[in-house]
């Protein structure tokens, strides 16, 4: 069976955490494709290296990489996120992934819209700037009005860029976390993919 379930929404609305419950409630591959931005970004800044090469040639090391969860990742993800050669390099990987036998979950910005225009399950995750950065604040610590200005800011460049800007697709599900629980969440998602499942 071949079933794609997008994914997209924007920083630490909860897409990951979400996306990583429902393919293990239904058996599918799950593939957050914010890594593979977050490997890019780590590893060309940290060999200054060209973005678009390291691209090409991401390694399995890269994306196993403990740094990728930081607030320095995401913005270094941000930052190669807006070069179109860099994007051309991830898609083609992306695309075949999505389309494995045996379902996948993939999350990101981008997949609904540009990636897998096909998938069988449209979600946009999204919760208030507020409720996102207190969550990434939590995680990472820090001082909390300089996160959630990182988080309008990353905001402002997701939506704004030229290339594949987040928004939902026109037939994407909206799912609202910032009042939900975690489980309430994923049971919406669960809900909706089941619904839409082949019988």
């Amino acid at each position: 069976m071949i079933f794609t379930v997008a994914v997209d929404g924007p920083a630490a609305a909860g897409k990951g955490t979400i996306s990583r419950a429902v393919a293990a409630e239904f058996g599918f591959a799950h593939l957050d494709t914010g890594l593979l931005y977050r490997a890019v970004g780590v590893v060309s800044e940290a060999r200054a290296a060209d973005p678009a090469q390291v691209a090409r040639s991401l390694t399995p090391e890269d994306l196993a990489r403990d740094d990728l969860r930081s607030l320095a990742a995401g913005d270094a993800a941000s930052r190669v996120a807006v070069i179109p050669a860099v994007r051309a390099a991830l898609v083609d990987f992306q695309r075949s992934f999505a389309r494995r036998a045996g379902g996948a979950v993939l999350d990101g910005r981008d997949i609904g819209t540009v990636i897998c225009p096909e998938a069988e399950v449209k979600l946009f995750v999204t919760a208030s700037a507020e409720a996102r950065a207190h969550r990434r604040w939590l995680e990472v610590g820090g001082d909390a009005a300089q996160v959630l200005a990182e988080v309008r800011a990353r905001d402002e460049r997701d939506m704004n860029r030229a290339e594949a800007p987040l928004r939902p697709a026109a037939d994407a599900v909206l799912l609202d976390t910032t009042d939900l629980s975690v489980a309430e969440a994923v049971a919406r998602a669960a809900a909706l993919i089941r619904a839409r499942l082949p019988r």
